[in-house]
């Protein structure tokens, strides 16, 4: 019998069968492995509900006509693009050579002037973040046979899988003090890479998460790449969260809950991470 039809999907083969980045080949072999194990079966399942209930937080707006400023956009980009080729054809190496030194001059003479365009840059990664965060809350805080990837009872097996998917030592806090107990953890696709989600919850079945990964590294108003961010409370969402980052790390605690107790679950979570 064939070595490969018998041994357990990884991840990753997993993530590509559910994405769609499989050959018709490659996806029916994958499917025959998927049916021959009851655990990558279950697996498979979970996440193709979660793509589903993500897409769906938007669904309609995949049916809204593209808006005419975007459209108009593109138009222009594709102009002066074509406007551009010939130059670039034409000029060669001596071309590159010529922007790279007028890039350098400018980045050295006019540094200040991009430190606004760098302030509004982080502000909208953050802002997505903390939004996809909410919305990550949204969709899986409500499961009830599947609001976790991996439970709390494998919690040693599920930090070392997601500090290893997320490049980063990861440890899972303790919030016992405020009430919460530790529900399990999950994998979750992100702008900037793959996002870890934990999930804790109350004795009066309240849940609250804690979503985090890498953000965009750029500077901001002069500051260091990894300089840290004062706690920002957001409620455009469909919960309120309390963001922060931390070491070019986002971190976001989401949940239906008042914002002074979001506030403390949210502190403490930062002195223990």
């Amino acid at each position: 019998m064939d070595a490969s039809r018998t041994s357990p999907l990884t991840h990753d083969e997993l993530n590509a069968l559910v994405d769609g980045q499989l050959t018709a080949a490659q996806r029916a072999a994958a499917m025959a492995r998927v049916a021959d194990d009851p655990v990558a079966g279950e697996t498979f399942k979970a996440w193709q509900d979660q793509r589903e209930a993500l897409r769906g937080l938007h669904g309609e707006l995949l049916d809204e006509p593209i808006p005419d400023t975007l459209l108009a956009a593109v138009q222009r980009s594709t102009r002066e693009r074509q406007a551009l080729d010939p130059w670039w054809r034409w000029g060669g190496m001596a071309a590159g050579v010529l922007l790279a030194f007028a890039v350098g001059w400018t980045a050295h003479g006019q540094f200040g002037s991009m430190a606004p365009f760098a302030a509004g840059h982080a502000a909208r990664a953050s802002q997505a973040f903390v939004h996809q965060a909410t919305l990550a809350h949204a969709a899986f805080a409500p499961e009830v046979r599947h609001p976790v990837e991996v439970g709390a009872a494998q919690q040693e097996h599920l930090v070392q899988w997601l500090s290893k998917r997320l490049g980063k030592p990861l440890k899972v806090p303790l919030l016992s003090s405020q009430g919460y107990e530790l529900v399990g953890g999950r994998l979750l696709p992100g702008d900037g890479g793959a996002r870890a989600q934990f999930m804790f919850q109350n004795a009066a079945g309240v849940r609250v998460t804690l979503y985090l990964g890498a953000l965009d590294g750029s500077p901001v108003a002069g500051k260091p790449a990894n300089a840290e961010t004062a706690f920002r409370y957001s409620h455009d969402g469909p919960v309120p969260a309390f963001y922060w980052m931390d070491q070019g790390f986002g971190y976001a605690m989401s949940g239906p809950v008042a914002r002074e107790e979001l506030m403390r679950l949210a502190e403490l979570v930062y002195q223990q991470l």
